[in-house]
């Protein structure tokens, strides 16, 4: 059973971005196990009408957060990750709808994670903290949404672990969601995207400074984490993008340091300087336990899991459905996403398949907003 411990909520304006936080007793884990209690921080934009269903949630990718929407700053894509999306006359209209955003539990941006303090020793979790899927986040936030009033959600959207979510929304929980969109995200990761996921986690347990997990705040293993970005950010993209971008230009910015402070041999690449100031910029705010964690519930996740097949799981979709795939995406390949939703039309489901064009690989559902609202605007919100 899982049930309401506490909760701190406070009194938010849409004149000021404000990080909420709800807590309940435990979740149970669909792996096994518990973790108890539960806090997840997330933001609202909007208001929820009398009737509970004006409610759209969407959700964050690896190593986001739940800023999606800045107030303050609402036209900066920089400043909340769908900033462009979110807002008074946008597609997520926060003048007609509630939006929320939580942070995911495994992670460190105020939700309980491994960076968390375990009750039990009165010490961060490390890697004490139990493995977690995309159905146990999904579980957490179905808690956040009954406890905000929700009663029935208008849609729900995300991208990449995102889209994960919102297609295991659709299946865990078909009636009480109007619409889902699943954005550069498919039934289940392929062998090679697991392969990658594997070095990038090799690369952080591999680094002195992680310490089994124990290490302390601001000392874990920054150049671990830094290089698990660097690989993690080549499968983000394309060879075109990365040709538009590079090419073989030498470094068009001053130097960053490199991860193993390494001299460079020969002169340096515009793209290697690009690689070594995204994986400082990531080690810089994230949390090494967690990227651990977040990207093996990516790797484990299968919507059918628990079903006696993939087609018992997609029969039990009653929600429109949205699939956006993008030409260029490597980690999640456009074919992937359109057979999925061949596969819930075949089970009788209402599905459509929306490819956006981009070089942008992965990344073009954080970059490419023209495309992106405008395949979104295949559902009529």
């Amino acid at each position: 059973m899982v049930a309401q411990l506490e909760y701190v909520n406070r009194v938010k304006t849409q004149t000021e971005n404000e990080v909420l936080t709800f807590t309940f007793d435990q979740l149970l884990l669909q792996r096994g196990g518990r973790l108890a209690p539960v806090t997840l921080a997330y933001e609202t934009w909007g208001e929820l009408n009398a009737t509970g269903d004006n409610a759209i949630l969407v959700a964050h990718a690896l190593t986001g957060s739940s800023h999606a929407h800045d107030v303050e700053d609402p036209e900066n894509p920089k400043a909340g990750w769908w900033n462009p999306l979110i807002g008074p006359g946008k597609y997520f209209d926060t003048a007609r709808y509630f939006v929320i955003c939580a942070n995911i539990i495994g992670g460190c941006y105020g939700s309980t994670g491994p960076s968390s303090k375990n009750p039990l020793t009165d010490r961060p979790y490390g890697m004490r903290f139990p493995v977690i899927t995309i159905r146990d986040m999904v579980r957490a936030q179905y808690m956040l949404i009954k406890h905000l009033g929700v009663r029935r959600l208008a849609m729900v959207a995300g991208g990449s672990i995102g889209g994960q979510q919102a297609l295991e929304w659709a299946v865990a929980y078909p009636d009480l969601v109007e619409k889902v969109a699943v954005i550069a995200a498919s039934a289940a990761v392929t062998a090679q995207a697991i392969a990658f996921n594997e070095v990038a986690r090799q690369s952080i347990m591999a680094d002195a400074a992680w310490q089994c997990g124990d290490y302390l705040p601001n000392q874990g293993p920054a150049t671990g984490l830094s290089i698990a970005r660097m690989l993690a950010m080549i499968t983000y993209q394309s060879e075109e993008s990365m040709e538009q971008r590079f090419a073989r230009k030498q470094a068009q910015r001053e130097p960053v340091t490199t991860p193993t402070f390494s001299p460079d041999l020969g002169g340096r690449f515009d793209v290697e300087n690009y690689l070594y100031y995204q994986g400082d910029q990531l080690a810089r705010r994230f949390d090494a336990n967690s990227y651990l964690y977040i990207s093996r519930a990516m790797d484990l996740y299968d919507v059918s899991e628990g079903y006696p097949s993939l087609e018992d799981a997609l029969e039990r979709i009653q929600s429109q459905m949205l699939f956006v795939g993008i030409s260029s995406d490597f980690l999640f390949p456009a074919t992937h996403v359109r057979w999925l939703a061949d596969k819930v039309q075949a089970v009788g489901g209402d599905a459509r398949y929306v490819e956006v064009n981009s070089p942008h690989g992965h990344d073009a559902f954080l970059k490419e907003w023209d495309k992106l609202t405008a395949a979104l605007r295949q559902f009529s919100l």
